[in-house]
């Protein structure tokens, strides 16, 4: 009896060691299952959240932002509003999200533009390499111009406006002090905010149209810059350009 006890206590506690074993295998495949799954969540959150930026973009174009709802926006994602409501609280956190989002490629788009090699070309195509990027951003990118223009917009994004509008302003008094380098500091400021608001108002135009009209607004734009512009930097830029063409 006693090697028969023996005998049974070893066989249990091996069934024992087993199960441990297993369950120690697991526990392991329960924990890398868990692991993954954050990032597949977090991965099929990101393509929601694009999936309702993207609506929301073209029901701001479509109604303007005030008429627009988080209802429409669902309906045009193809979402529940319950849906839409586990990422976003209302339609003002929708617009700043979506805002930054442009803001961000904005910023980028405008930093390639604006870039001091331009300043070493005739002023003609300087304005080409200039606008071309930033005409084409807004005409791609309807909702930027919708959010960063109305009326109603949340206070968050016409706030970060204002600090992009004072940068950019920035960054053409820096163009143009390199087409003047003998001008005074605060004509250049001047000149540069006039034609920053020529570029304003022709925008609006521009993306008023579209077609064959829209590029007819495009190249009055750049013709009326040129204008503007080349009595004050035109015989300063012909000269720059011969010099360092030397």
């Amino acid at each position: 009896m006693p090697e028969a006890k023996a005998n049974k206590t070893a066989t249990e506690a091996a069934v024992e060691a087993a199960t441990e074993a297993a369950g120690g295998a697991g526990a392991t495949t329960a924990r890398a299952a868990d692991s993954a799954r954050p990032r597949r969540r977090q991965a099929r959150g990101e393509a929601r959240i694009a999936q309702l930026l993207r609506a929301a973009a073209e029901v701001f174009c479509t109604s303007g932002y005030t008429a627009s709802s988080t209802n429409a926006i669902a309906r045009e994602a193809g979402v529940s509003p319950g849906t839409l409501y586990q990422f976003f609280p209302n339609k003002e956190a929708i617009a700043v999200e979506l805002g930054d989002r442009l803001l961000d490629r904005w910023r980028d788009t405008y930093g390639a533009a604006f870039t001091q090699s331009h300043t070493e070309l005739p002023l003609d195509r300087m304005l080409d390499a200039v606008l071309d990027p930033l005409i084409a951003f807004n005409c791609e990118n309807p909702a930027f111009f919708v959010l960063m223009h109305g009326s109603e917009i949340p206070g968050q994004i016409t706030d970060a406006h204002d600090t992009l509008h004072a940068t950019m302003l920035t960054r053409v008094e820096s163009v143009l002090a390199g087409y003047l380098p003998d001008m005074p500091a605060p004509q250049i400021h001047r000149i540069a905010e006039m034609a920053f608001m020529v570029f304003k108002a022709g925008l609006d135009l521009i993306m008023a149209s579209e077609g064959e009209e829209r590029a007819a607004y495009i190249q009055e734009l750049k013709t009326v810059m040129f204008r503007y512009l080349d009595p004050l930097v035109g015989d300063d830029a012909s000269r720059l350009g011969a010099d360092r063409a030397h």
